[in-house]
C-alpha cells in the first residue's frame, strides 16, 4: 500500500523565552524568529491528489502566529511567574504561560495544533512530524509515536 507525503513550512514569529532552570545563558529571556516545518501523510489524496491543501492552512497559520509572534512565553513552573503576570497587566509583555518551554515543546504543540486542524480532513490526512527551528542550526522535533 503506498503512503503519500508532503511538508509545509510556516513562521511562527518573533517569540522570547526563557529556560529557568537552565544552567547556561538560556536561563535569560531571549529570543528567535522561530520557523516550524509541518510532515503530513495519508494513505489517498485528496481530489486535487493532494495530502494537505496548503491554503487550508491559513486558519492554522493564524492561530500559530497569535501564540507565538511577539508573545513572550514561559513555563507555569517557572519561579518568578507572578512577575510575568504582573508585566502583562501591565502591557509590557504579551504573556503566554505554557506547561513547559524549549523548543521542542514548541513543536509538540505545533504538532497538537496540526492535527487538531486537520481532524475530519476528507482524506485522513495527518500531521505526523514537526520541526521547529530556533534558526538554522537549532531545532527540536516532536512525533507521532505509533
Amino acid at each position: 500500500m503506498e503512503k503519500f507525503y508532503s511538508t509545509k513550512v510556516i513562521t511562527l514569529g518573533s517569540t522570547a523565552f526563557r529556560q529557568p532552570f537552565a544552567d547556561s545563558h538560556c536561563r535569560f529571556i531571549h529570543g528567535y524568529n522561530l520557523t516550524a516545518k509541518f510532515y503530513f501523510q495519508s494513505d489517498k489524496l485528496d481530489s486535487n491528489n493532494w495530502v494537505v491543501d496548503f491554503g487550508s492552512l491559513k486558519k492554522l497559520k493564524k492561530s500559530l502566529e497569535e501564540h507565538f509572534d511577539h508573545k513572550l512565553i514561559i513555563s507555569q513552573k517557572d519561579p518568578h511567574i507572578d512577575v510575568f503576570k504582573n508585566l502583562h497587566t501591565l502591557e509590557i509583555v504579551d504573556l503566554i504561560i505554557m506547561e513547559d518551554v524549549s523548543i521542542e515543546m514548541f513543536a509538540s504543540f505545533c504538532l497538537y495544533m496540526a492535527n487538531n486542524h486537520l481532524v475530519g480532513s476528507i482524506n485522513s490526512a495527518e500531521c505526523y512530524k514537526v520541526e521547529v527551528y530556533e534558526h538554522e542550526k537549532n531545532s527540536g522535533i516532536a512525533e507521532l509515536n505509533y
